[in-house]
């Protein structure tokens, strides 16, 4: 197989490959470097590439297999991470200007554990100012282009991360998500977008968005690579206040789900999926019946408050977080931004409370279905992915607008915590990808990646290559 060949394959076909040695990390990283040359700067995917460090990671990684000391699927694979976590050997700017210049002395743990688990890091990528915005346009860094169309957004805030393995300029990426910073970036660029458990994958080191909303998420080109990164990155640190205890093996997956129980949100589909994106997703039920899912409606009466309560409390937070820059350096910050904090400012902890009771009161009914059901499945995005030139206020960006639409349900699974994955579902006439979402039970990543795993093997959606790459 052509070197660059390989940097398409999902984790779980590469692993083996280069565990029995019939793939040199060394050549396979050159490899994704000249291809982050190549598309990098097409798609300005990157803010920083590390190209001295992914070097000399892979020769390391190379030596350790061939000398015996194999650690796992994640060893001497290219993998990038979103340019929030900090890395000691590279800035850190969390697509700011305030941190531009930061240098910490420190990795995140997300770090650790990747240097640990023998991965090759090539890159930081760009994202939306501060994770604070679902497109990815950055005033500092420029736009971040989809691959599928490079007039177009992939989604935020961790754009980059998603173009980056979609355009198989890495083989994982990491990135987070606050309210659908994973899933709506999987979506838009047709990749798996895993989001966690909250608690699951620890956050030290990690610039907060909003700490009690925030989650690391996983970009992968399937989902038993994401659950094979979902087992090297999980585990407990006293570092995180919010890190969990429980952390269950995910990998290996079996693909088999018939007889699971799925519930579908169906009022908050009414309103705004027509068209292609509609049809699509009547077309992603019947696979997943003829899977043997048993799929059945539920209702979720107090839903239509998510994205309130998720808007206001994320603000409340991210205010708290940034209130000294915003007293002492307010023109740095991208205007979209800067008011989304400046809203923050103005929020009363009457506010913010009010907010917390309405989170434990959808919480409470969602557990109740989940009681009922196994996962929970709906569209991850209506519409395929809008124009840069569309500017920063792009579909579901409205959180004011709290009746039945879907807004809410792009931000449900972050608010309450629960594992959730978005898989591609199809492309519409003009070849831009869609999505569904898999939500479950807390820490049963292992059935909605399941479910993931059995829905891709049915279609052909994950091997299909976008025309920039």
């Amino acid at each position: 197989m052509d070197v660059e060949q390989l940097c398409w394959l999902p984790l779980e076909e590469l692993a083996p490959l280069i565990e029995t040695g019939q793939v040199s990390p060394v050549e396979l990283t050159e490899a994704t470097l000249a291809r982050i040359e190549r598309f990098g700067p097409r798609l300005n995917a990157f803010v920083t590439v590390t190209a001295a460090t992914a070097r000399a990671e892979a020769r390391a990684a190379e030596a350790a297999i061939r000398a015996g000391d194999y650690r796992g699927p994640l060893h001497g694979v290219p993998v990038s991470v979103k340019d929030l976590f900090a890395t000691r050997d590279a800035p850190t700017t969390a697509g700011s200007r305030i941190l531009a210049d930061w240098r910490p002395d420190y990795d995140a743990a997300v770090i650790e554990r990747l240097r640990a688990a023998g991965a090759v890091l090539v890159g930081k990528t760009t994202l939306h100012e501060f994770a604070l915005g679902g497109t990815s346009i950055n005033p500092h860094y420029g736009p971040v282009r989809n691959p599928w169309d490079l007039e177009r957004v992939p989604g935020g805030s961790s754009g980059g991360s998603a173009a980056a393995v979609a355009a198989g300029l890495s083989t994982l990426s990491l990135g987070s998500e606050t309210g659908n910073s994973t899933r709506r970036p999987a979506a838009y660029c047709g990749i798996i977008g895993l989001k966690p458990t909250y608690g699951r994958i620890s956050r030290y080191g990690a610039v907060p968005a909003a700490w009690s909303l925030d989650h690391v998420g996983i970009f992968a080109r399937s989902a038993r690579g994401a659950a094979a990164a979902l087992d090297a990155l999980s585990g407990p640190d006293h570092r995180d206040h919010a890190s969990a205890a429980a952390h269950p093996p995910v990998s290996p997956l079996s693909g088999q789900v018939a007889g699971l129980r799925a519930g579908v949100p169906e009022a908050y589909l009414a309103e705004e999926l027509t068209g292609e994106a509609a049809a699509n997703w009547e077309a992603a039920l019947a696979t997943l019946a003829r899977l043997g899912l048993r799929v059945r409606a539920v209702a979720l009466p107090s839903v239509r408050w998510t994205a309130l309560v998720s808007t206001t409390i994320m603000q409340a937070e991210a205010a708290t977080y940034h209130r000294r820059w915003l007293r002492e350096r307010p023109g740095d910050y991208g205007a979209d931004v800067r008011e989304r904090l400046q809203l923050g400012l103005a929020l009363t902890a009457t506010d913010y409370l009010t907010a917390q009771r309405g989170r434990q009161l959808i919480a409470d009914e969602v557990a109740a279905a989940l009681r009922e059901v196994d996962v929970l499945i709906a569209p991850t995005t209506v519409a395929p992915a809008p124009r840069i030139a569309d500017g920063l206020s792009i579909v579901g960006d409205r959180p004011t607008a709290v009746g039945p639409h879907f807004f809410n349900l792009l931000r449900l699974y972050s608010l309450l915590g629960l594992p959730v994955v978005s898989t591609p579902s199809g492309f519409t006439a003009a070849g831009l990808p869609l999505a569904i979402q898999i939500a479950g039970r807390p820490f049963a990543e292992r059935t909605v990646l399941e479910v993931a795993a059995a829905y891709a093997a049915a279609t052909d959606w994950l091997t299909r290559r976008p025309p920039v790459a």
